[in-house]
Protein backbone atom coordinates (compact mmCIF):
# COMPACT_ATOMS: atom_id res chain seq x y z
CA UNK A 1 0.00 0.00 0.00
CA UNK A 2 1.71 3.40 -0.93
CA UNK A 3 2.75 5.50 1.86
CA UNK A 4 1.20 8.86 2.12
CA UNK A 5 3.94 11.92 1.09
CA UNK A 6 3.95 14.76 3.76
CA UNK A 7 3.04 17.80 1.18
CA UNK A 8 2.38 18.52 -2.93
CA UNK A 9 5.64 19.40 -3.38
CA UNK A 10 6.66 15.67 -1.65
CA UNK A 11 4.31 14.28 -4.17
CA UNK A 12 5.76 16.02 -7.60
CA UNK A 13 9.76 15.10 -5.88
CA UNK A 14 8.64 11.56 -5.71
CA UNK A 15 6.61 11.66 -8.71
CA UNK A 16 9.55 13.34 -10.83
CA UNK A 17 12.48 10.97 -9.41
CA UNK A 18 10.38 7.99 -10.39
CA UNK A 19 10.31 9.25 -13.94
CA UNK A 20 13.89 9.63 -13.88
CA UNK A 21 14.18 6.09 -12.69
CA UNK A 22 11.84 4.40 -15.02
CA UNK A 23 12.86 6.28 -18.53
CA UNK A 24 16.20 4.48 -18.54
CA UNK A 25 14.86 0.88 -17.05
CA UNK A 26 11.64 0.65 -19.31
CA UNK A 27 12.35 2.90 -22.17
CA UNK A 28 10.21 6.24 -22.85
CA UNK A 29 6.98 4.57 -24.80
CA UNK A 30 6.45 1.82 -21.92
CA UNK A 31 6.26 3.76 -18.46
CA UNK A 32 2.85 3.99 -17.12
CA UNK A 33 1.15 5.66 -14.63
CA UNK A 34 0.76 2.80 -13.35
CA UNK A 35 4.53 1.72 -13.25
CA UNK A 36 5.53 5.50 -11.98
CA UNK A 37 2.82 5.75 -9.04
CA UNK A 38 4.42 2.50 -7.46
CA UNK A 39 7.78 3.58 -7.95
CA UNK A 40 6.85 6.51 -6.08
CA UNK A 41 4.48 4.83 -3.39
CA UNK A 42 1.34 6.89 -4.35
CA UNK A 43 -1.65 5.77 -5.78
CA UNK A 44 -2.01 6.03 -9.59
CA UNK A 45 -4.69 9.55 -9.32
CA UNK A 46 -1.50 11.51 -8.19
CA UNK A 47 0.22 11.25 -11.12
CA UNK A 48 -2.51 13.07 -12.97
CA UNK A 49 -3.26 15.40 -10.54
CA UNK A 50 0.23 16.98 -10.68
CA UNK A 51 1.20 16.50 -13.86
CA UNK A 52 -1.77 16.39 -16.13
CA UNK A 53 -0.24 13.07 -18.08
CA UNK A 54 2.61 10.70 -18.05
CA UNK A 55 4.21 12.55 -21.23
CA UNK A 56 4.14 16.05 -18.87
CA UNK A 57 5.37 13.80 -16.23
CA UNK A 58 8.18 12.31 -18.34
CA UNK A 59 9.19 15.45 -20.03
CA UNK A 60 9.68 17.62 -16.87
CA UNK A 61 11.19 14.64 -15.16
CA UNK A 62 14.04 14.15 -18.39
CA UNK A 63 14.55 18.02 -18.80
CA UNK A 64 14.68 18.75 -15.16
CA UNK A 65 17.73 16.01 -14.90
CA UNK A 66 19.03 17.18 -18.28
CA UNK A 67 18.79 20.90 -17.51
CA UNK A 68 21.30 20.55 -14.41
CA UNK A 69 23.68 18.15 -15.76
CA UNK A 70 24.40 20.49 -18.82
CA UNK A 71 23.97 23.70 -16.79
CA UNK A 72 27.32 22.17 -14.51
CA UNK A 73 29.46 22.27 -17.72
CA UNK A 74 30.98 25.72 -18.14
CA UNK A 75 31.73 25.37 -14.17
CA UNK A 76 33.96 22.34 -15.55
CA UNK A 77 35.37 24.57 -18.51
CA UNK A 78 35.78 27.95 -17.17
CA UNK A 79 39.49 27.34 -15.70
CA UNK A 80 40.78 26.14 -18.82
CA UNK A 81 43.67 28.43 -20.12
CA UNK A 82 43.47 26.92 -23.67
CA UNK A 83 41.21 24.90 -26.52
CA UNK A 84 43.34 21.69 -25.39
CA UNK A 85 42.46 22.12 -21.47
CA UNK A 86 39.07 22.95 -22.78
CA UNK A 87 38.73 19.94 -24.99
CA UNK A 88 40.48 17.46 -22.06
CA UNK A 89 37.87 18.65 -19.58
CA UNK A 90 34.92 18.77 -21.64
CA UNK A 91 35.32 15.33 -23.33
CA UNK A 92 36.96 13.88 -20.45
CA UNK A 93 33.72 14.59 -18.04
CA UNK A 94 31.87 12.32 -20.63
CA UNK A 95 34.17 9.19 -19.35
CA UNK A 96 32.03 8.43 -16.54
CA UNK A 97 28.60 7.83 -19.56
CA UNK A 98 29.18 4.83 -21.37
CA UNK A 99 25.98 4.31 -23.26
CA UNK A 100 24.29 2.46 -21.17
CA UNK A 101 24.04 3.87 -18.00
CA UNK A 102 20.94 5.47 -16.57
CA UNK A 103 21.84 8.72 -17.17
CA UNK A 104 22.86 8.23 -20.48
CA UNK A 105 19.99 6.24 -21.71
CA UNK A 106 18.14 9.36 -20.30
CA UNK A 107 19.48 11.62 -22.78
CA UNK A 108 18.85 9.00 -25.47
CA UNK A 109 15.07 8.44 -24.33
CA UNK A 110 14.56 11.95 -24.67
CA UNK A 111 16.20 12.70 -27.65
CA UNK A 112 13.90 10.10 -29.24
CA UNK A 113 10.76 11.23 -27.43
CA UNK A 114 11.22 14.44 -28.89
CA UNK A 115 11.65 13.72 -32.35
CA UNK A 116 7.76 13.22 -31.99
CA UNK A 117 6.71 15.40 -29.26
CA UNK A 118 6.69 19.41 -30.46
CA UNK A 119 6.96 20.87 -27.18
CA UNK A 120 9.63 18.33 -25.65
CA UNK A 121 11.74 19.13 -28.53
CA UNK A 122 11.13 22.77 -28.46
CA UNK A 123 12.08 22.80 -24.72
CA UNK A 124 14.59 20.39 -25.40
CA UNK A 125 16.17 22.31 -27.84
CA UNK A 126 16.36 25.47 -25.61
CA UNK A 127 18.99 23.42 -23.02
CA UNK A 128 21.22 22.48 -25.89
CA UNK A 129 21.11 26.00 -27.72
CA UNK A 130 22.00 27.82 -24.42
CA UNK A 131 24.71 25.11 -23.73
CA UNK A 132 26.32 25.89 -27.48
CA UNK A 133 25.98 29.76 -26.63
CA UNK A 134 28.29 29.19 -23.33
CA UNK A 135 30.20 27.08 -25.17
CA UNK A 136 30.83 29.33 -27.88
CA UNK A 137 31.48 32.06 -25.47
CA UNK A 138 33.98 30.13 -23.70
CA UNK A 139 35.81 28.92 -26.70
CA UNK A 140 35.80 33.08 -27.84
CA UNK A 141 37.48 33.58 -25.18
CA UNK A 142 40.36 31.02 -26.14
CA UNK A 143 40.43 32.87 -29.65
CA UNK A 144 38.64 30.34 -31.59
CA UNK A 145 37.75 32.08 -34.32
CA UNK A 146 33.75 30.48 -35.28
CA UNK A 147 33.40 29.91 -32.22
CA UNK A 148 29.53 29.67 -32.46
CA UNK A 149 30.12 27.34 -35.46
CA UNK A 150 33.08 25.25 -33.19
CA UNK A 151 30.45 25.13 -30.61
CA UNK A 152 27.72 23.35 -32.22
CA UNK A 153 30.02 20.77 -33.49
CA UNK A 154 31.15 20.36 -30.24
CA UNK A 155 27.71 19.98 -28.60
CA UNK A 156 26.86 17.39 -31.68
CA UNK A 157 30.01 15.00 -31.32
CA UNK A 158 29.40 15.14 -27.25
CA UNK A 159 25.71 13.63 -28.17
CA UNK A 160 27.38 11.19 -31.47
CA UNK A 161 29.88 9.73 -28.47
CA UNK A 162 27.30 9.35 -26.09
CA UNK A 163 24.97 7.67 -29.23
CA UNK A 164 28.04 5.77 -29.89
CA UNK A 165 28.86 4.08 -26.66
CA UNK A 166 25.44 2.66 -26.11
CA UNK A 167 26.03 0.71 -29.64
CA UNK A 168 29.24 -0.52 -27.76
CA UNK A 169 31.51 1.45 -30.23
CA UNK A 170 33.83 3.09 -27.70
CA UNK A 171 36.03 6.39 -28.09
CA UNK A 172 38.43 7.25 -25.68
CA UNK A 173 38.15 11.05 -24.38
CA UNK A 174 42.05 11.46 -25.28
CA UNK A 175 41.81 10.46 -29.19
CA UNK A 176 38.18 12.86 -29.27
CA UNK A 177 40.47 15.40 -27.68
CA UNK A 178 43.58 14.80 -29.89
CA UNK A 179 41.62 14.87 -32.74
CA UNK A 180 39.58 17.82 -32.55
CA UNK A 181 42.39 19.46 -30.95
CA UNK A 182 44.52 19.14 -34.08
CA UNK A 183 40.98 20.27 -35.96
CA UNK A 184 40.30 23.30 -34.18
CA UNK A 185 44.37 24.41 -35.19
CA UNK A 186 43.86 24.27 -38.64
Amino acid sequence: MPSRPQNSADVREKLLQAAVELIPRRGWGSVSTRMIAEQAGVTPGLVHYHFGSVQALLSEAALGTIRVLVEGIPALLHDTRNTGQLLNALFGALDSYQGTDPVSLLFSETYLAAGRDEKLRADLSAIVTDFREQLAGLLAERGVADSVGTAAVLTAAIDGIVLHRALGLTIASATVTSVLGRALKD
